[in-house]
């Protein structure tokens, strides 16, 4: 018999940490779950199960948890629908996986972590002018140093904005990552929460899904690392706003020199490519900056800014009459902004910066998550498995799961923000304990 593959995630000593992998690619949902079980013959208990399907399951969904519960065993459960599914399959290969029926299955022993799992009603958050503690009892964790967090939304829920903010509000220094869970016509929600442990199955099927928010606080010896790759390059000089009215920019400056966003874009597209130019007739997007930078040179030579400098937005509108810009973005005067186009090479390019930079900073974590939108995939890329082949380029076994989202959500500028066009990525790595040393891998 011939050497058997070789998995990083199964050689952890015993004792230590480990992340355990499984693919399901049927089309009925028991068959789905027969094979992840198949996949995941003899894993141990694990701290927490991850558990992303894909739409057509939707409507069996409240039977997906108390199947898998029967034979897996987690301390806790925690999942969504979403448009398409990322998992890793039987020989450790990472794909993304886009109109057809999907189910990945993460599991987690995390020896040293205190998770804390939550759902949240979104229907009744508490005042965002208000203390934190209401906030913080929703949750169930208290604010500690070095914390994570998962997140994950219905697509149904009212007050998202709002909920991420008083997250932010209650955990100013907490990083957040997740989605929103995709859509589908079934009469129940689209996520998973639920207890493990012996008898997690029984009861009502039902109570497993649900609709608001779910999410899981990871606290102790490991946390989610943050990395979100918005797809896009900039193109002419940084501009400062100089009128802006809500989500309206009305004027802009460069040097000495003030404009309407208009006739600033007008000006770039002289020195552009032909193909540039089509491009900026679908796929053009403002960053909008989250610090403060030095203003671009008098020759209107671009600032090149270093990946997650601007939160990309979209364009929604033009006023013909003064060549004002609406901009999915609430606006303020002396704001840096920056005209950016969205295409296949620039998220490469930008991701593969991203990830080096994660590389140099951690050796390769436990696991990968991956929330990216609708529009990436092989829409954007031309092909399958495009964000999940760059990361392999720079962490090659690392196991990543995952979903394709309404909305990803990952911070920029030190601010969690709700995203579009993104892959917001959150990579388990051990957390460094002030003055102590980090969980083993």
């Amino acid at each position: 018999m011939g050497s058997l593959p070789s998995f990083p995630w199964l050689q952890r000593r015993p004792g230590g940490p480990w992340c355990r992998t499984a693919l399901g690619r049927d089309a009925s949902l028991q068959e789905a779950v027969n094979q992840v079980f198949e996949q995941l013959r003899g894993t141990g208990e694990a701290d927490l199960a991850l558990v992303f399907a894909s739409a057509s399951y939707a409507s069996d969904l409240p039977r997906l948890l108390p199947l898998l519960q029967q034979k897996l065993n987690a301390a806790h459960w925690l999942g969504c629908v979403g448009g398409g599914v990322v998992g890793t399959d039987t020989a450790g290969v990472p794909h993304e996986i886009e109109h057809q029926p999907a189910l990945a299955v993460t599991l987690l022993r995390l020896p040293g972590a205190r998770l804390r799992p939550f759902a949240i009603d979104t229907t009744s958050l508490p005042d965002l002018d208000g203390p934190a503690e209401p906030w913080r009892e929703r949750v169930g964790a208290e604010l500690e140093e070095g914390q994570s967090m998962l997140l994950l939304l219905d697509p149904t829920g009212t007050a998202i904005n709002d909920l991420i903010s008083g997250l932010d509000y209650a955990y100013p220094n907490t990083t957040k990552v997740g989605g929103i869970a995709g859509p589908h016509s079934a009469a129940h929600g689209s996520l998973l929460f639920g207890p493990g442990g012996s008898g997690a199955s029984d009861g009502d099927p039902a109570d497993t899904v649900r609709t608001g928010a779910v999410g899981c606080v990871i606290e102790g010896a490991w946390r989610l690392d943050p990395l979100v790759a918005q797809g896009c390059r900039p193109i002419g000089p940084v501009l400062e706003v100089e009128q802006a009215q809500r989500n309206v920019v009305i004027e802009v400056s460069c040097g000495s020199t003030r404009n309407s966003p208009v006739a600033a874009l007008q000006s770039i597209l002289t020195d552009l490519t032909p193909a540039e130019r089509e491009q900026v007739k679908h796929s053009l997007f403002l960053g909008v900056g989250r610090s403060d930078f030095s203003l671009p040179t008098a020759d209107l030579t671009p600032v090149p800014e270093a990946p997650g400098s601007f939160l990309v937005r979209n364009l929604i509108g033009v006023d013909p009459r003064n060549g004002a810009v609406a901009v999915g973005e609430r606006m303020r005067v002396g704001q840096k902004v920056q005209f950016q186009l969205r295409d296949a090479d620039a998220s490469r390019d930008e991701s593969r910066q991203l990830l080096a930079g994660q590389a140099r900073r951690r050796s390769e974590p436990l696991a990968a998550f991956l929330f990216a939108c609708l529009g990436r995939g092989e829409g954007l890329y031309g092909q399958a498995d495009g964000d999940v082949s760059l990361c392999r380029e720079v962490f090659g076994t690392v196991p990543i799961a995952g979903l394709f989202c309404n909305g990803e959500i990952g911070p920029v500028g030190g601010t969690t923000h709700l995203h579009g066009y993104t892959a917001s990525w959150g990579f388990l790595v051990p957390n460094d304990p002030p003055g102590g040393t980090a969980a083993p891998l």
